[in-house]
């Protein structure tokens, strides 16, 4: 069957070495229950149970009693754990001897000689007693192991005193080295001590015989005269003589022995005063080891001492004792207030701050000093962060600190007082908080940036300390035994109750001055008025980047993740979050503002270089900066353990969709302001011409500047792309990401972008149709030529032919910068073409013959030509123009018109040939 209790442990013994009967401290785990569970106590195998006085479970104090072994395990035995094991062990001491005549640093009291040889008391000179040297030869001490003489000669002794007394073990151990010759004298010696003990005890015979037959002669000779006489008279005159005599014997030995005497009684003063103080050297010493102790800093001897002399003299009615008594009160008295002051100096380590709080306890001091302690680091961090600002303040302002203001994380927390700091190991935020930054980094870093990181790291390294302190008082384990056993402790647990409503305003007091001190530093319009002078007060310069912010959410988001790791409520933390989701929120805001600016400046990139699909870099650069930007944001944007997501206020949502859509519309006018810069403001550029279109008219060449309709097709080629492409992988990337709002900042840019593409597209028309377009009606009439009076038809007039030959340049140079543009140009252009010739024949009041045929003719070679281009709108023009001309009545002039426009097609065929090979293109598109 199982005890109920584990087996009692020895897991300490102070002091661990001794002679017998000294007095030991025992300490352990499961040492008995009480007194009466106490049954068995052995100390290097002599049973110390007698003089063993239980304390608690943990602490036993006895004597070591007379062992056998030099060197033995301390093992308990109760009732309710059985017998113990034990984890240290104790040395027994041999005691020197000390004889009467010896000097010795310790009173000896005088007492019988114990005659351990004879078993009995004798009452005899001390001079007789244990002489030094009872060989009287010179004594040389062997370096024979006292183990191999013991083994040698078990069960005796070298004492010679000692019943057991072994005369070789004494020579082997005094005399190994002792030649014969001086051992044949010691045995002389030996003999000589002998007749002289005979010797003095006659002497002292015959020194009393004379005395004594001068006695026996005296009464002798008053017996016989008594006798004889037997009269009255001789009786009275002898009885006077006799009392004569006897009254003279005693005064003349009054006078001999009154100074003997005298000197007795002197010296049994002496020795009663001296057993007096040696009795009570403990408390009469008392006021001096307490400062000598406390000099050392040895408080637990200190406490020690004192529990024992109050315990004994603290309720004494000597007045020696009370004087004394109150001397050492006196001390402790001091001893408190010095223990209470290096409780409450800063800054302190926790191990410390419990110890002094423990002796304070077993003292017995006034108050609570464990929540003094824990008021005084409460007003000491928050003094702390306060001087923290200050110092970086005055550092942004020019003043000269003490403490190098470059963010070094593995220096001391905090310039001047702050730099006592001992740096502590918390919960390691470790790592990943005091990663591996170059001297370069430090310096780049905004003071805000380096204020942030220090003041988390002080907190980090503060405030688990200060928790843990409170976890100690709250449970109690800031006391010691003697609390326990007084009580102290459950009155403190009390205490610690009662408080806890006031420990949690410290806590959050310490959470909401970190708060408010980032804030000041890096969201101060966040602060109410009255708190900017205190929390604020740095110099905004300008605002920090998105960069900066995601490093500082970093920080403290570490720093949270510390706090949380040491079990504080999450409602006192909560704080916290809402900062870091105000950080996020700014960061993101901060981040689209400057990517906003990097757009604006991607127009100074523009390089003006396009590709075979005719886009240069700009798209390009544009969708890598959205992304990188947003790639920026990741960290941000991602939700870590107990955070709400930064988009769930509607605000926030609206305003990150307003900032994207005023991203892309920044870049719409960054395209509208490339395309439409006058000459002379637009850097020149070389653009790579596709080997496998020619350059017939010479419109493009390399190492010549862009013309302004140039740089209008490549803009609409690129906003072509981003309406096809860009805008909808970026889109994409919003979404993932967890933007809100996606389509409606993709609507309204795809909107904005198609009003510029739209714009650009009616400029370049205007550009190149106008001058074709002004051109048909003089070439028309040139020559004075009259619709109603002109010859037979011999062919295509030459306006026609150049209006063709300036189109045929118009899609030459659209098909050089993007052939998917040439379509759109073309039938732009053909209808603006067959919208003015429509106008221009309706105009005419009427035709002759051959002016309708010739009319007709070219109507039809321009339709004809341009037939791949026409649209709806051409086509109801060219009808229209048609129809305002006579209709051929006879087979002649149609077969003429059919012969014309064949030669037509025959003569112009090389020229005619781009309007063919665009079709197929025309198809793909």
């Amino acid at each position: 069957m199982s005890r109920a209790r584990q087996p009692p442990l020895v897991t300490g013994i102070s002091p661990n070495e001794g002679i017998s009967w000294t007095k030991v401290t025992i300490r352990g785990e499961n040492l008995g229950t009480g007194p009466t569970d106490l049954i068995g106590l052995t100390i290097c195998g002599h049973n110390c149970l007698l003089t063993a006085e239980w304390m608690s479970a943990s602490k036993i104090v006895c004597r070591v009693g007379q062992a056998k072994n030099d060197k033995g395990d301390i093992i308990v035995t109760t009732k309710s754990g059985g017998k113990g094991t034990s984890t240290v062990s104790f040395k027994l001491l041999k005691p020197e001897k000390i004889g009467i005549l010896d000097q010795s640093a310790v009173w000896v009291d005088e007492m019988n000689y114990y005659d351990m040889r004879t078993d009995r008391n004798k009452g005899i000179p001390p001079l007789s007693l244990r002489p030094a040297n009872p060989l009287g030869i010179e004594i040389d001490k062997g370096r024979f192991p006292q183990k191999d003489l013991e083994a040698l000669f078990p069960g005796m002794s070298a004492d010679f005193t000692s019943e057991n007394f072994s005369a070789a073990w004494y020579l082997i151990e005094n005399h190994s080295t002792t030649s014969f010759d001086q051992l044949k004298m010691a045995v002389v010696n030996l003999k000589k001590q002998a007749n002289k003990k005979n010797e003095g005890s006659l002497a002292y015979v015959k020194g009393g015989l004379s005395t004594f037959f001068e006695a026996q002669d005296a009464l002798s000779a008053i017996h016989q005269k008594l006798e004889a006489d037997g009269t009255e008279k001789v009786e009275g005159s002898m009885t006077q003589k006799l009392e004569n005599v006897l009254n003279r014997a005693s005064n003349t030995a009054d006078t001999l022995f009154q100074e003997v005497l005298g000197r007795k009684d002197k010296a049994d003063s002496t020795r009663n005063a001296l057993n007096v103080l040696q009795r009570f050297k403990f408390l009469f010493n008392l006021p001096l080891n307490i400062e000598r102790n406390i000099q050392k800093g040895d408080y637990d001897v200190v406490i020690n001492d004192y529990e024992k002399a109050k315990s004994l003299f603290g309720k004494t009615e000597v007045q020696v004792f009370k004087k004394y008594y109150a001397e050492v009160e006196t001390r402790i008295e001091a001893l408190r207030e010095l223990l209470l002051d290096k409780l409450l100096e800063t800054p302190s380590t926790l191990h410390d701050q419990k110890r002094y709080i423990r002796y304070l306890s077993d003292l017995h001091a006034p108050g609570d000093p464990a929540w003094q302690c824990i008021g005084a680091q409460h007003q000491w961090i928050l003094q702390l962060m306060h001087n923290c600002k200050e110092s970086y303040v005055k550092e942004q302002k020019g003043n000269a600190l003490l403490h190098s203001p470059m963010l070094d994380l593995d220096s001391d927390v905090r310039p001047s007082p702050i730099g006592h700091l001992s740096q502590t190991a918390s919960l390691k935020r470790g790592g990943s908080f005091q990663s591996g930054r170059d001297d370069a980094w430090r310096y780049k870093a905004p003071q805000q940036v380096v204020f942030v990181e220090k003041l988390t790291k002080l907190v980090v390294s503060q405030l688990p300390n200060f928790w843990k302190l409170w976890i100690s008082y709250v449970n109690g384990s800031l006391f010691s035994e003697t609390a326990e056993r007084s009580g102290q402790m459950e009155r403190s647990k009390k205490n610690a109750r009662q408080r806890q409503n006031d420990f949690k305003k410290m806590i959050q007091e310490v959470m909401h001055s970190l708060v408010k001190l980032i804030r000041g530093a890096l969201l101060p319009f966040s602060l109410r008025e009255g708190e900017s002078r205190q929390y604020g007060g740095w110099e905004m310069k300008s605002e920090l980047s998105g960069q900066w912010l995601t490093h500082v959410i970093q920080t403290v988001r570490l720093s949270s993740e510390s706090l949380t790791a040491l079990e504080i409520p999450n409602d006192m933390l909560q704080i916290i979050q809402d900062l870091i989701l105000d950080l996020r929120v700014r960061c993101i805001i901060v981040t689209l503002q400057h990517t906003a600016e990097d757009i604006k400046r991607l127009a100074e990139k523009e390089d003006w270089v396009v590709d075979n699909e005719g886009l240069t870099s700009l798209p390009s650069q544009f969708e890598q900066c959205i992304i990188h930007s947003l790639q920026s944001l990741k960290t941000v944007l991602d939700c870590k353990p107990g955070e709400a997501s930064v988009f769930q206020q509607q605000k926030t949502q609206e305003d990150v969709c307003q900032l994207s859509i005023g991203i892309m519309q920044v870049f719409i006018d960054c395209l509208e302001q490339l395309s439409t810069k006058p000459d002379g403001d637009i850097d020149t550029a070389h653009l790579s011409v596709d080997v496998s279109s020619p350059d017939l008219f010479g419109s493009i060449h390399e190492d010549s500047s862009l013309s302004s309709e140039q740089r209008l097709l490549i803009a609409l080629s690129n906003c072509r792309y981003l309406e096809r492409h860009t805008f909808l992988n970026i889109a994409e990337h919003f979404e993932k990401h967890g933007f809100q709002g996606v389509e409606k900042i993709t609507q309204v840019s795809m909107e904005s972008l198609k009003e510029l593409d739209q714009r650009l597209f009616e400029m370049y028309i205007e550009f190149k149709a106008d001058p074709i377009v002004g051109s048909l009606e003089p070439g028309i009439y040139a020559g004075y030529f009259d619709w109603k009076d002109c010859l037979v038809p011999a062919g295509v007039r030459n306006y026609l032919k150049e209006a063709l030959v300036n189109i045929i340049a118009v899609h030459a140079e659209v098909f050089t910068i993007s052939k998917d543009l040439v379509p759109r140009v073309m039938s732009r252009v053909v209808e603006a073409v067959s919208e003015e010739l429509s106008r221009l024949m309706q105009c005419v009041s009427s035709f002759s013959k051959n002016g309708a045929l010739q009319a007709r003719l070219e109507i039809c070679a321009l339709r004809d030509t341009v037939a791949i281009y026409l649209t709806p709108e051409s086509n109801s023009s060219f009808k229209q123009a048609l129809e305002a001309l006579p209709q051929l009545s006879s087979g002649t002039d149609k077969k003429l018109l059919e012969e014309l426009l064949n030669k037509f097609k025959s003569s112009m065929h090389l020229q005619l040939t781009c309007f063919q090979a665009s079709s197929s293109a025309m198809m793909k598109t």
